[in-house]
């Protein structure tokens, strides 16, 4: 052997025919890379219609399949409609976990909630006794039960988010869920509050004048000379 001759090194994992084994990194360290790698994914997903084509490759067509209507009942109604007032409320709705921060855990959501509160006249219970008319029938007197005021409606068409900040655990319920950025709690809330600032205003009072306006000119056109309509049946 000359001194060019270069002798290999023993390898004890070699000679018996094993292949060295190559080390992998734990799992607490593999955790926190997964978890950063699905929220880049989920941001991406949701940024794809930024991206110029995407929108024709992944564009969705839509179809209403929906059954007909079907009628379930009819109800006759007896109230005289007499106002209605439109509202609008900027929700702030703000949920925490009791341990967890709000990037993990946690959401808050501003919410525009637009939608109108009608008030009416119940003129269902109306008997002989709360009308009273003289005998030349130029008098008259009503009695009538004081103005209501009906369930609050939210306006689809008005009523928006106007943001959304979700933890990643709740982004990831979003993911796997079946109904996705529910908005039912702040709905609910934007007509608890519209109701509130309904019974506030003088909804009801309006109402009331304007059934008197509209009784007055429906007996002053039958001949009557003096209408009264008085609110209390008490």
């Amino acid at each position: 052997m000359t001194s060019t001759d270069v002798k290999p090194e023993h390898d004890p994992a070699r000679s018996k025919g094993r292949v060295p084994r190559v080390s992998r990194a734990p799992w607490w360290v593999k955790l926190p890379v997964g978890l950063v790698v699905l929220v880049v994914l989920l941001g991406l997903g949701s940024r794809l219609d930024l991206v110029p084509g995407f929108d024709d490759v992944f564009g969705e067509k839509t179809q209403d399949r929906t059954g007909p209507t079907l009628l379930k009942s009819i109800q006759d109604l007896s109230r005289y409609q007499a106002a209605s007032g439109n509202f609008q409320v900027v929700v702030d709705l703000e949920k925490d976990a009791k341990y967890l921060p709000d990037t993990i855990k946690g959401s808050r959501t501003l919410y525009v909630g637009a939608g109108s509160v009608g008030s009416y006249v119940d003129l269902g219970g109306i008997s002989d006794e709360n009308v009273q008319v003289n005998k030349e029938r130029t008098t008259a007197t009503l009695r009538l039960p004081h103005a209501q005021l009906g369930k609050a409606t939210l306006d689809p068409d008005r009523s928006y988010a106007v943001s959304k900040q979700r933890g990643l655990l709740d982004r990831l319920g979003d993911f796997f869920s079946d109904n996705p950025a529910d908005e039912r709690a702040v709905n609910k809330l934007a007509a608890r509050h519209i109701q509130t600032a309904a019974k506030d205003s003088e909804l009801t009072e309006r109402a009331e004048k304007n059934t008197t306006s509209m009784l007055q000119g429906l007996l002053t056109s039958l001949g009557f000379k003096e209408v009264t309509v008085v609110y209390g049946t008490g």
